[in-house]
């Protein structure tokens, strides 16, 4: 699996690159977290923004499929003891709904071949009046920092689905019938948007 191969160096990768966005990322969706949570993160990489969740929260299960990334994450999170590292994927997750406080997924829709299936289907698991946090690379412009980014994550074997910009970002949401998305930006080389959908009542 690429992932896989990738894990070794994906923090280096992202710290030398757009450390800045990487860390502050992690801070923001932490902000949402309350004491009392039980919190699902989907695609959990090496546990970027899992390090800034679990002080916060009361359970953090922290999954992905890449055996690799989960071996990273798990070894960052060895100081915590409320977070469970497990295999799941982000298109079926293997539990009852309304099950969690916060649902996270962290740069991965534009990764899927079905985001608003992945969307739905981290919407089924949050519990009505929880949220669910979507933090997602954007890009400015088509400029050389962009694209270089891009292409070493495509020479790696990523394949990026979809390119957002902000406003793309948006309409996707949009799209999909949410009309209250709030939204907060990690600013830097390559900004990070954190889409935050609070599940209401049918």
């Amino acid at each position: 699996m690429t992932w896989d191969v990738f894990s070794p160096v994906y923090d280096l990768t992202e710290s030398i690159y757009n450390g800045r966005v990487y860390t502050e990322t992690g801070k923001i969706v932490a902000g949402e977290i309350e004491s009392g949570d039980t919190v699902l993160e989907c695609a959990c990489g090496t546990g970027a923004i899992s390090v800034y969740v679990a002080p916060r929260c009361k359970k953090l299960y922290a999954t992905d499929v890449s055996a690799g990334m989960r071996k990273k994450c798990a070894a960052k999170c060895r100081k915590f003891d409320n977070v469970i590292v497990t295999k799941a994927d982000i298109m079926h997750i293997n539990s009852r709904d309304e099950r969690f406080d916060k649902v996270i997924a962290g740069n991965v829709i534009h990764l899927l071949d079905d985001p608003k299936a992945a969307v739905k289907e981290l919407l089924r698991v949050c519990r009505t009046g929880g949220k669910v946090i979507i933090p997602t690379y954007i890009n400015l412009d088509e400029g050389n920092s962009e694209k270089f980014a891009v292409k070493v994550f495509e020479t790696a074997g990523v394949e990026f689905k979809r390119k957002f910009d902000l406003e793309s970002y948006k309409r996707f949401f949009e799209d999909m019938g949410f009309e209250k998305v709030r939204y907060e930006i990690a600013w830097g080389r390559i900004p990070c948007a954190v889409a935050i959908i609070t599940k209401e009542q049918k």
